[in-house]
């Protein structure tokens, strides 16, 4: 890269600019900056997906080559992870979604499936070829995403965020193929991961870009580290060693809001004559979500979570069993939530769901924070402020006017616990859902997000999050609860187990 910049198409600023970079063949750097520094960005240009060819639209400057050419040009040897695995499924069942890049590679036919079936079993998929990728919960589709890159046997591999979705064993298992083909191939690595301390036993090499600039730090990672660590650190990269202590409001505990009782859930019924039969996902849960209290559910991925929090947020029917309001939400309606009508439904309980474009229903960042205030009946005045103190918090003034899908995977994640924020204390709802809260967040942002939810927290709101974010536990979480082998096991925030 010389001179290399880009700008999103509707954008006044670059995301990079004048990026100078050379990466020589079998190197692996770890790429630093903070939340909305264009790492992402420069992943899907060196994958080709920006360029006068590419799939993205905007502006570019300066040269990008790779192997020599455009990138836009040379596809073939680039296999890219990206932060969300729902944009990267392409195929209706697990084997075949695998085997898609190989099959466009023109690998030899006898090959491809050997090649499908090492890279399922190298990142510990729980299903076979056949299974339904809609099936699948987040972090099994990022497992399958992963494999499929690897499937590709490519020389460049660029990983962006790739454990973020996966419970702690499944994480380790990811870092350890990587490691091995590391060592077995000489294959190019550029990996994004904020959790710096996991992977930096992976990288030779690191390199730290600012937003809207180009490379500020570059080298071996215990130089970088020791010369920038600091400042680093103040800009919101995760620093080995230098992790964020956020001081949320104390939680003040209450009486129970909302209320599983012998809940059973299944999973969805599939069509077509290779569909799996339904399965229980969860049996038998009972649990009890107290206002004022931080209530965290972990375990393993595919086990639950997700589903559970979608009971209690009533936004799905459980196979058996009822989910049941208490206090508050009891006198606006007995009915079980599932059977709450939508509006009345989202008065009283705020869901932000694991892919953030799942609720985004505006054109701009600014409108979707008004959305919510201004459906719940607050005045003009007091909105304009509270958007405003939001955007500032978390650092997305400059985006007001985006179009949120236009966001980074971080920048999303904070604008979608931004709009569960927007109503205010006095129109917050009673219970608030949230799934992966704290997922690509830098150390400055991660620490306003929990301090905001440390509010709503002592104002007597019910938080329930889906998490593997390990910090987040040990500064949030009241109650710990334990999603596995379909059963919800409650224990204190300080002795249950991931």
């Amino acid at each position: 890269m010389s001179g290399w910049g880009w700008r999103h198409a509707g954008r006044e600023s670059y995301a990079l600019r004048g990026v100078d970079l050379t990466v020589e063949p079998g190197e692996r750097v770890l790429l630093l900056g903070a939340s909305g520094a264009g790492k992402s960005t420069l992943l899907h240009s060196l994958a080709g997906l920006t360029g006068p060819d590419g799939a993205l639209n905007g502006d570019q400057e300066g040269t990008l080559l790779v192997d020599g050419l455009p990138a836009d040009r040379g596809r073939g040897g680039v296999g890219l992870v990206g932060q969300d695995p729902e944009t990267q499924l392409v195929m209706a069942r697990a084997g075949d979604d695998v085997a898609f890049g190989p099959e466009n590679l023109g690998v030899d036919p006898a090959l491809i499936w050997p090649r499908v079936d090492d890279a399922l079993d190298a990142v510990g998929f729980p299903y076979g070829r056949r299974h339904p990728t809609g099936a699948l919960s987040g972090g099994e589709k990022q497992r399958l995403v992963i494999a499929g890159a690897l499937a590709m046997r490519p020389r460049l591999l660029l990983l962006d965020e790739p454990t973020a979705n996966l419970d702690p064993a499944g994480a380790a298992l990811v870092r350890g193929v990587l490691e091995r083909l590391l060592a077995e191939t000489e294959a190019t690595l550029l990996l994004v991961e904020h959790r710096v301390a996991d992977v930096v036993g992976l990288v030779d090499r690191v390199v730290v870009v600012e937003p809207g600039g180009g490379v500020v730090a570059d080298g071996d990672p215990a130089a970088v580290f020791a010369a920038h660590g600091r400042s680093l650190a103040e800009q919101g990269v995760w620093v080995p060693g230098d992790e964020p202590s956020p001081g949320p409001a104390p939680a003040p505990g209450g009486g129970p809001r909302v209320e599983a009782v012998g809940v059973a859930a299944r999973t969805p019924f599939q069509l077509g004559a290779g569909a799996p039969p339904r399965r229980t996902v969860l049996e038998g849960v009972d649990l009890s979500v107290a206002a004022g209290t931080a209530t965290a559910l972990t375990g393993p991925n595919g086990a639950g979570k997700s589903t559970l929090l979608t009971l209690l947020a009533g936004l799905s029917r459980p196979h058996r069993g009822a989910v049941l309001p208490r206090g508050p939400l009891a006198e606006a309606d007995r009915r079980p939530l599932a059977r709450w009508p939508a509006r009345l439904l989202s008065r009283h309980v705020g869901t932000v769901f694991q892919h953030a474009e799942d609720q985004f229903v505006t054109g701009t960042v600014r409108d979707e924070l008004r959305f919510a205030p201004r459906r719940a009946g607050a005045d003009g005045a007091g909105t304009e402020r509270r958007v405003d103190e939001l955007l500032e918090r978390l650092r997305l003034t400059g985006l007001a006017d985006a179009h949120p899908y236009t966001l980074s995977g971080g920048e999303k994640r904070r604008l979608s616990v931004a709009t569960a924020l927007s109503s205010g204390p006095s129109h917050a709802p009673g219970v608030l859902v949230l799934d992966e809260p704290t997922f690509g967040q830098d150390t400055r942002t991660w620490t306003e997000l929990v301090e905001l939810l440390g509010g709503l927290r002592a104002e007597g709101c019910a938080v329930v999050v889906a998490t593997h974010d390990e910090l987040l536990l040990r500064h949030f979480a009241d109650v710990r609860v334990r999603v596995a082998g379909g059963r919800a096991v409650p224990g204190t925030a300080g002795k249950a187990e991931l």
